[in-house]
């Protein structure tokens, strides 16, 4: 029967004490995109960022969204080396990130020891509009493995591109939530049975995932109320 771990506390503080080996880390870290300048960023939280000025929503603010450039590359650079070490030969790293964060999130992908392997785009078909200009509808996923990827059995075929909307509503309970069904596309990187880490788990989209997919899953959050709503998500998986 599948089983979950949530642990509470900072990624680079608590995965060097992990000695659990797994077979994929799916990734949702903190963009850090947005804000022109350093005070710009210093500025913004991350409901500045994410969340439209007129959202009746009271969704909790997250920390570890004001990094520039260069120190989120090394941020996300030793949490990716991190989970590297945990990571089974053969075994894959799902790394979420946006337009502006791309090439930072594949320098950090391949200095933490990931063979790059390619992109996923994300469609979210409901996205903000931007004024004479092109509508951010896309998200994307990068994807690296430890060595050469894993050989399933039987044989599977993944999507190369994924569609779906944030949650609205009652079921949306984080400001950056990823869909479920989105996630359970993106688990299918790990064999049957196997475990999933993801040392930004949020409110625990990705564990849900994994076990709606009979995986195990590991997971790792710093905020207390994310925390709490993940560990309520989880149990209810």
């Amino acid at each position: 029967m599948p089983n979950w771990t949530l642990h509470r506390g900072d990624a680079l503080t608590l995965l060097p004490t992990l000695d659990t080996l797994v077979d994929a880390v799916i990734c949702d870290p903190p963009y850090n995109s947005g804000g022109r300048t350093n005070a710009d960023r210093r500025a913004q939280g991350a409901r500045d960022k994410y969340v439209s000025s007129d959202a009746a929503h009271t969704l909790p603010d997250f920390d570890g969204d004001t990094r520039d450039q260069r120190g989120y590359t090394h941020w996300l650079g030793l949490v990716l080396a991190n989970t590297y070490r945990l990571t089974r030969s053969g075994g894959s790293a799902l790394v979420f990130t946006d337009w502006a964060q791309l090439p930072a999130t594949s320098d950090a992908l391949q200095a933490a020891g990931w063979t790059w392997r390619g992109i996923i785009p994300w469609r979210k078909p409901i996205s903000r509009p931007v004024k004479d200009g092109f509508r951010r509808e896309c998200e994307y996923v990068l994807w690296g493995s430890r060595g050469a990827p894993l050989r399933h059995a039987p044989t599977i075929y993944l999507p190369g591109w994924l569609e779906g909307s944030q949650p609205r509503g009652k079921t949306r309970v984080h400001i950056t939530q990823k869909p479920v069904a989105v996630m359970r596309q993106l688990v299918r990187i790990a064999p049957e049975g196997g475990t999933v880490l993801d040392p930004c788990a949020g409110s625990g989209t990705t564990g849900v995932a994994a076990l709606q997919e009979g995986l195990h899953f590991i997971g790792i959050e710093q905020s207390p109320t994310c925390a709490t709503s993940a560990e309520g998500r989880l149990a209810a998986a």
